[in-house]
């Protein structure tokens, strides 16, 4: 009996060293940043996003999810996701801009961690429909955009990448997005039929073809990273033209802002009669970015 207990208590070890793992791996890419071995630290922080992706499924799969590894799952994220990609990038391009460089730097850094804090108190109010949507970008997504291009310049130098200024302007634009109310989709309500694993298929093939024969694999997934940013980005535009949209049969009602999304660290339902739309519904983000990221994060990602 005492060797079952002690086996269980072992498995609850075995979640937290992965996640233990990734904040390594954030902790090495910042140490090789400050030897501007730029190409090693972001390998290091897509092996932490590896790492990151895995502790919320081993401790599903054990039955050993707590509220420590939660709170260990975030913390990990904001150094792995958060300050490593920051003071990679600032190491990279953004020490020549001076003091506003070091800014922005810390700009993403901040948007990160405010991203995370935030994701914590909406999951803490298990608000429904939360599995389907992130709510503002990932911060495992948003610190592998950084890692793509650092990645895909070293190995191909692009004319955008060189000047600093727009570097500057990705970095602003990513951590805007972390701290946003864009919605982006989980996929965690996708069934697996024909037709989807078909196209999975096709994206996956595309990617592998494209990397092999026109582009190199960095520039290939930072295709992949545009994409989904953009996919999130059209969508929201497609929503808010929708709810704005007066309904010709439906009496005037009180306009919610937002049309019912997540606002700051609160949530709320907008519906009417026949009108009422399930994209509407309260959403929260996670992490992890699974992401990714993993990790970076869904509410289930990060236990």
């Amino acid at each position: 009996m005492n060797s079952r207990m002690n086996w269980r208590k072992l498995m609850f070890v075995l979640p937290n060293l992965f996640t233990v793992s990734s904040i390594f791996c954030g902790f090495y890419s910042m140490t090789l940043s400050v030897r501007e071995e730029f190409s090693s630290a972001a390998i290091a922080i897509f092996f932490a996003v590896f790492f990151d992706c895995f502790d919320g499924r081993v401790a599903r799969l054990t039955k050993t999810q707590s509220e420590f590894g939660v709170e260990l799952d975030s913390l990990a994220d904001v150094m792995s996701f958060g300050l490593a990609p920051a003071l990679l990038v600032y190491f990279w391009k953004l020490q020549y801009l001076g003091t506003i460089g070091l800014l922005i730097a810390f700009t993403f850094a901040t948007c990160g961690a405010l991203r995370l804090a935030r994701f914590n108190v909406l999951a803490h109010r298990k608000i429904p429909g939360s599995s389907k949507f992130f709510v503002g970008l990932p911060i495992p997504l948003g610190g592998g955009m950084l890692v793509a291009l650092v990645l895909a310049h070293e190995t191909h130098p692009m004319a955008f990448v060189d000047r600093h200024w727009n570097v500057a302007f990705a970095v602003l634009l990513l951590a805007g997005l972390m701290v946003s109310n864009v919605r982006y989709r989980t996929f965690k309500d996708m069934k697996f039929t024909r037709r989807t694993m078909g196209g999975f298929l096709v994206l996956l093939l595309t990617g592998v073809v494209l990397a092999v024969t026109v582009l190199r694999p960095p520039i290939v997934l930072v295709l992949y990273f545009c994409a989904y940013l953009a996919m999130g980005l059209i969508e929201g535009a497609f929503n808010v033209v929708r709810h704005r949209r007066p309904s010709p049969a439906a009496a005037p009602i009180l306009s919610i802002p937002n049309g019912g999304e997540v606002v700051g660290d609160t949530a709320c339902a907008c519906a009417t009669g026949d009108d009422q739309d399930d994209d509407g519904a309260d959403e929260a983000d996670g992490d992890a970015e699974d992401e990714g990221m993993s990790g970076e994060e869904n509410s289930e990602d990060l236990l």
